[in-house]
């Protein structure tokens, strides 16, 4: 199958499943990273993923790996740690910083450029894009940002700078995303980490099935208004 090249005047895409199987799930390169476009991709299952100096190249990974929040696995160190957490876990309270923490904390480099932190910007003010945060007193030590389609919210990244930070970000979340009605998270493609938090692949087609059928899903009324999620002292 061919590499389609995106029009600028366009936000239509390929259906994913013209997607290359190698490298896995590359669709099409080219257009822009406009909210319109993101959305667009987001709604069928494509996301953009590039280094620095490539065009925009977007993906639909067949595998795709995903997440059943209520399936999150909390070993029994992670329990005890929980217990007695020094961290505060915030909804949308950081989105600028936890994208370029995001950004920063990669030894190999990174894929979030300054164009996809400028177009994540641009998605969480109009109230797509949402960050979780999780702090030590006063400081930033770990978090996770995504998109939101209904009652299913896509992982983009997360960092961590303390013991166990991104994973309480992602514990919380998926109790407070289970509370409120949400039912599955994007995790694109798996890797030991996700493995280990219980993410586990399914067919790009299942995929495509739920994310159909979720989007249109509400959670409930004002879940995503910044607020805290966990408290120490709670």
């Amino acid at each position: 199958m061919r590499l389609v090249q995106l029009s600028r005047h366009s936000i239509a895409f390929p259906s994913p499943e013209a997607a290359l199987r190698e490298p896995n799930g590359l669709l099409a390169l080219g257009g822009d990273l406009s909210p319109a476009r993101l959305l667009m991709a987001y709604q069928q299952g494509i996301f953009p993923w590039f280094s620095p100096g490539d065009p925009i190249l977007w993906w639909s990974p067949d595998p795709r790996a995903v997440l059943w929040p209520e399936q999150f696995h909390l070993s029994r160190s992670m329990k005890r740690f929980h217990k007695s957490s020094p961290y505060r876990i915030t909804l949308n309270h950081a989105f600028d910083r936890v994208i370029r923490s995001c950004a920063d904390d990669r030894d190999e480099g990174t894929w979030i450029t300054e164009s996809i932190i400028l177009a994540y910007q641009q998605l969480h003010e109009l109230g797509h894009a949402h960050s979780i945060e999780v702090w030590r007193g006063d400081e930033l030590v770990g978090g996770m940002y995504g998109v939101a389609q209904g009652a299913l919210f896509c992982g983009e990244s997360m960092f961590s700078r303390a013991e166990n930070a991104s994973k309480t970000a992602l514990l919380v979340f998926c109790q407070a995303f289970i509370d409120s009605g949400g039912r599955l998270l994007d995790c694109q493609v798996l890797n030991n980490h996700t493995a280990s938090l219980g993410a586990v692949e399914i067919a790009r087609k299942t995929y495509l099935e739920h994310l159909s059928e979720l989007r249109a899903v509400p959670l409930a009324d004002r879940f995503w208004v910044p607020r805290v999620l966990f408290s120490p002292s709670a």
